[in-house]
């Protein structure tokens, strides 16, 4: 799996999900999925899909 982004999370955020790569999942136009409150929808390297706040999100080279 080729991460888009690396998510830094915040003081809130399980230890486990910190500093990890996630892919954003998209539709068919290409464009990612984010919500009217900068959230974004993003797959882990483990298989967690889930939505996260999208400032903490850096994205990677490539």
């Amino acid at each position: 799996m080729k991460a888009d982004y690396l998510y830094l999370g915040d003081k809130y955020t399980l230890a486990e999900l910190k500093h990890q790569p996630c892919l954003a999942i998209g539709v068919s136009n290409g464009k990612c999925i984010r919500g009217k409150n900068g959230s974004m929808l993003v797959q882990f390297k483990f298989g967690i899909i889930c939505v996260v706040i999208g400032r903490p999100l850096r994205k990677t080279e490539g």
